[in-house]
């Protein structure tokens, strides 16, 4: 059985000079984070963990090492004020394998309180620290941190629910939960999860919106993310003729919910966990968050199994849809990273990009406003080349479709040339001359630069 503590007696148990892993953002502990940011006797802690979903102390303090696979708001800001971050390049599939690598000596994470046989659901976050945790709870010389909060839902894996023995009978059942005998430490809260609210749409919002469901037939199965966006297609799919849709999706959302509202989610057709909203993490309102308590619709998976290409393939009519930066002539993407700095991450956006180019029925949506402004100017995301120093996320060869206010860009097959032309029908106009140039260059694989 654990030790049960206060979050400040469960940071006091770590060395001044220790290794934590943390999950990415809303499995992470409020009280216990917090409780350690309390401390200033840091000498050297390292710290694995990605988008930052706690406000503490803990990652301003000297001695105190941040190392982020994934960059949010308090990461910028830590960055911003001189604290010891840094970014670690991977995709969010890659991990659970860094962090088995890393080993860290203590592993914490937020879950519900234990139900009558000791399970506690780990509520919002599967993502890739799941294997981490049970390695800790069953290794002495490591240590498992729980914080138990009454505030957090209860979600399901896959198979644990009666109306799931077919999933565990055939192999793909998991238990979205760590036993009470697995933890050292057990930390009682009241804590709530952040809450991440959905940006307003603007008309490019809604405009890119509407030329994106455009490619969702009824019965697809989605994957999407947060943002106004992604809201926006959820709100035009709910209210739209079409459904039957699945949902295979990196992170669950306020949209995704909307969708499941208007009746419009079966999970019918999907071909891999059919009969279920597969996730690896939620983000989002309150009442996103009520809505999943104890709700067996949906199922949370771990992240090697949500983003893996081949299972985001082998589901039926895959559409995914994620967002860019900027876009040059060859296709391109810049995802995470504004000249240079670091913006965000690589995320899972890459594995369903590749995944859903696998099978000739899948579609991958790329969608951007198609300028951004700066210092006064009107500046064009889509551009003839990127210059020094910019960092690709997703490469050509598994870009299909572009999407700004103006329409889509059917990549998939085309030449060079033929890419610059479309997506220059798809730039601000200010901007299209300027883009067709740079694809007459690229005639016969040449460079575009000129």
């Amino acid at each position: 059985m654990p030790e049960d503590l206060t979050a400040e007696d469960a940071a006091a148990r770590l060395n001044t000079a220790d290794t934590l892993g943390i999950p990415l953002g809303p499995g992470q502990p409020p009280a216990f984070l917090r409780a350690l940011g309390e401390r200033e006797d840091w000498t050297e802690l390292q710290v694995y963990g990605a988008l930052l979903a706690v406000g503490t102390d803990l990652f301003s303090r000297p001695g105190v090492h941040y190392l982020s696979g994934f960059f949010g708001p308090l990461e910028r800001g830590l960055r911003d004020s001189g604290a010891n971050i840094g970014f670690t390049p991977a995709d969010f599939r890659r991990f659970g394998p860094l962090l088995e690598r890393q080993a860290p000596r203590v592993m914490t994470t937020v879950a519900a309180p234990p139900d009558v046989d000791g399970w506690c659901s780990l509520s919002l976050h599967a993502g890739g620290t799941i294997g981490e945790l049970h390695r800790a709870g069953a290794d002495p010389d490591r240590v498992l941190v729980v914080e138990a909060s009454d505030s957090y839902p209860r979600t399901f894996g896959s198979g644990e629910e009666p109306r799931r023995a077919e999933a565990q009978r055939s192999g793909n059942g998991y238990r979205h939960a760590v036993h009470i005998d697995e933890i050292d430490i057990l930390v009682h809260s009241t804590e709530a999860p952040l809450s991440l609210p959905a940006p307003p749409p603007t008309d490019v919002d809604t405009a890119i919106a509407r030329h994106a469901v455009a490619f969702i037939r009824p019965g697809s199965t989605l994957q999407t993310g947060i943002g106004s966006i992604p809201s926006q297609i959820a709100a035009q799919l709910a209210e739209g003729d079409g459904g039957d849709y699945g949902l295979h999706t990196e992170m669950f959302t306020d949209g995704c919910m909307q969708l499941h509202r208007a009746g419009k989610v079966t999970n019918a057709r999907k071909g891999v966990y059919d009969g279920v909203s597969v996730t690896t993490f939620a983000f989002g309102s309150p009442e996103l968050y009520s809505w999943l308590d104890g709700n067996p619709d949906v199922a949370f998976l771990p992240v090697e199994i949500v983003n893996s290409p081949e299972v985001i393939a082998a589901n039926r009519n895959m559409i995914s849809i994620n967002g860019g930066l900027m876009v040059d002539v060859h296709g391109q993407v810049v995802a995470d990273t504004i000249d240079g700095d670091q913006f965000s991450g690589i995320g899972g956006a890459e594995d369903f990009v590749a995944g859903a180019g696998l099978d000739l029925s899948d579609r991958s949506l790329i969608c951007l406003p198609s300028t951004f402004e700066k210092n006064g100017d009107l500046l064009s995301r889509i551009v003839p080349w990127f210059g020094p120093g910019a960092v690709i996320t997703t490469p050509r060869h598994h870009v299909d479709v572009i999407i700004t206010e103006y329409g889509a860009a059917e990549l998939e097959g085309l030449t060079v040339q033929q890419r610059g032309e479309a997506l220059a029908a798809i730039a601000h106009p200010k901007f299209r001359d300027g883009l067709r140039e740079a694809a007459e260059r690229a005639a016969n694989g040449r460079s575009p630069v000129g």
